[in-house]
């Protein structure tokens, strides 16, 4: 999600790229397994998403990476965010998660990189995910994983251009922005270097 420090960060182009496809791997696989766990035909979920059937029968099959959009959708229809999504391919996370341990979730076409600073636990509401969008990069959401959502959007570095709804808001270094999501989100990276952003998420 869009949505995601310091010593924290390492930028996308230091990526393991084997420990991505790894994450790929396990990705597709429990794509494949929460429909089997709803009992649902790869056309029910196409109903229920908006994604198509082949785009569905693809990623779960390991022969694409979805997009953060896709995703989103997917995370939907299931009634889970992203990243409770994604910390089910990872182990269970451990209360001190170290910099070099944290997941990084690449959407390349969109220009969007996602770090599980604070993977999502049971027992906690709150999460944190670090995001990085290159210039130009544009995310938008349809609808909220989870309606009501509660977000809270602190920029690092650079300008982010956040909208909630239809309403635009401008964010420099510094900035934060907080609403409960109900309808569609869009975060796009309107300057000329990389916007790298703090994202908190809560359960409602």
């Amino acid at each position: 999600m869009g949505h995601d420090d310091g010593g924290l960060v390492s930028s996308p182009a230091h990526r393991n790229p084997a420990a991505d496809t790894d994450v790929d791997a396990r990705l597709a696989t429990r794509l494949s397994g929460l429909r089997a766990e709803h009992g649902w035909s790869l056309g029910e979920l196409a109903e229920r998403s908006g994604v198509s059937r082949s785009t569905l029968s693809r990623a779960e099959r390991g022969e694409i990476s979805p997009t953060a959009a896709i995703l989103n959708r997917l995370c939907g229809a299931y009634g889970r965010t992203m990243s409770q999504l994604l910390s089910e391919v990872e182990a269970e996370p451990a209360r001190l998660v170290r910099a070099a341990e944290q997941a990084v979730w690449t959407d390349e076409a969109s220009g969007f990189a996602r770090r599980s600073v604070s993977p999502p636990h049971a027992g906690l509401r709150g999460e944190v995910v670090e995001g990085t969008l290159t210039p130009g990069a544009d995310l938008a959401y349809d609808r909220p994983p989870v309606p009501g959502l509660e977000q809270h959007v602190w920029v690092l570095d650079g300008d982010l251009d956040v909208t909630v709804g239809a309403e635009p808001h401008r964010l420099a270094t510094g900035d934060c922005l907080r609403f409960r999501v109900w309808g569609a989100t869009r975060f796009r990276c309107g300057g000329e270097r990389p916007v790298r952003y703090a994202l908190l998420v809560v359960a409602p």
